[in-house]
């Protein structure tokens, strides 16, 4: 299929997918659900906010911030790459590279490594900002870029994962996956799980490689295109892969959510859930968000479900995160929803800005920390309630 072909089964795609959200008055069953009141039980403070770069609505970017332990990266559409103090908000340094950015940051090394949308990687030095170096890798990325030693790994929208020395650029690696006709937009950030890495493709294949050399360990058939046309036949597995010891955890679009031993790509149990946000795991349980927006959690263990809760209906939630004793979720109209881990009833609410959240939310230790496609960045923490020390009572010596 020639690069026109593709680049039009993409808009097509992405054009049919999107009327899903094109809501008529005549039809109040399609619109977004309404957000209602609940008693919030769990206090959500904001601890600083900043400036990431300008907006990005509405192109369903893998812009979405990173720690490594001293400093938050952040990443903009038009360009900018920037650090933040953890415990501040100060920002330490910001790089104006000069093309519109879809995808990263990812980090490791001493190196920050973005991605571009007309396919070029950029490597930024974690200290300073400077750029060290830069690569065309001819293809777009919509998936955030893996670190892992002295590697970076890529994953771009024509179904190639492809492997570059974090120290140069230059490429180690290269494998490629047959594409669909038709495709949605996006693509699975790699997972790495020991020396392997697994990624997700858009013909429903989870593929495992050694990640020194790239030679393919296993392949996985994850969600079997099902139906006549190409558009049930769209099976992507286009959003995040959760990783538990040796435990895989993935889903696709018209698929299924399924765990899968890492190390053979045998699957120990499945469920018919399409989602095209993918999977969080924490040890318990599974998290994701349906196609229409249910919010839904699975045992890690069995799959058995947990709860599900359908307060955020065709809202656009961002994948479920494991946060405290909250699984959190931004939507739309840039509201993050607080819901218990354990029953998936509402906790907290809290308001980002105007524009959507479509990236999900980062944890870092005990903070949150949510970039909005405004490119605003801002820290929460949840504060504790602790019950007031009563002063002991005295004795008065009378005598």
């Amino acid at each position: 299929m020639t690069n026109a072909w593709r680049l039009a089964a993409l808009v097509i795609a992405t054009s049919l997918l999107a009327s899903c959200g094109l809501f008529s008055d005549k039809d109040e069953d399609l619109e977004p659900k309404e957000l209602v009141n609940f008693k919030q039980t769990l206090k959500i403070k904001r601890l600083w906010s900043a400036k990431a770069g300008g907006k990005s609505e509405f192109l369903r970017l893998a812009l979405r911030p990173v720690g490594d332990g001293n400093r938050i990266y952040a990443a903009s559409y038009d360009g900018f790459v920037s650090a933040f103090d953890p415990q501040s908000g100060k920002k330490i340094w910001r790089t104006k590279l000069d093309t519109p950015l879809a995808a990263g940051p990812g980090v490791g090394e001493g190196r920050v490594v973005v991605v571009s949308m007309d396919g070029f990687v950029f490597a930024l030095d974690a200290n300073s900002g400077a750029v060290q170096w830069r690569v065309n890798i001819g293809g777009e990325s919509l998936a955030r870029p893996a670190v892992k030693g002295d590697l970076v790994i890529l994953q771009t929208i024509d179904n190639r994962m492809r492997a570059f020395s974090i120290y140069d650029g230059q490429e180690r690696w290269a494998f490629e996956q047959s594409t669909p006709t038709l495709t949605m937009r996006g693509s699975a950030s790699p997972a790495l799980i020991g020396n392997t890495v697994v990624g997700g493709f858009d013909n429903g294949r989870l593929v495992a490689a050694n990640l020194l050399t790239g030679d393919i360990i296993w392949e996985s058939l994850l969600s079997p295109p099902k139906g006549r046309s190409d558009l049930d036949r769209l099976s992507d597995i286009d959003g995040s892969l959760a990783v538990v010891g040796q435990d895989l955890y993935a889903t696709g679009y018209q698929g299924r959510l399924a765990a899968i031993a890492s190390e053979s790509g045998q699957v120990l149990w499945s469920r018919e859930i399409s989602s095209y946000v993918g999977v969080s795991a924490d040890w318990n349980s599974v998290y994701t968000a349906a196609a229409d927006g249910e919010i839904i959690a699975l045992s890690r263990r069995d799959g058995t479900e947990t709860w599900r809760n359908n307060d955020l209906l065709r809202r656009e939630p961002t994948l479920p995160v494991p946060f405290h004793t909250t699984v959190v979720v931004g939507d739309f109209e840039g509201y993050v929803h607080f819901f218990s881990n354990l029953t998936g009833t509402p906790v907290a609410r809290i308001k980002l800005g105007g524009a959507a959240i479509s990236s999900p939310p980062l944890v870092v230790a005990n903070r949150l920390y949510v970039q909005g496609d405004s490119g605003a960045i801002a820290a929460y923490e949840v504060v504790e309630d602790r019950p007031k020390r009563q002063a002991p009572d005295v004795a008065v010596d009378e005598s």
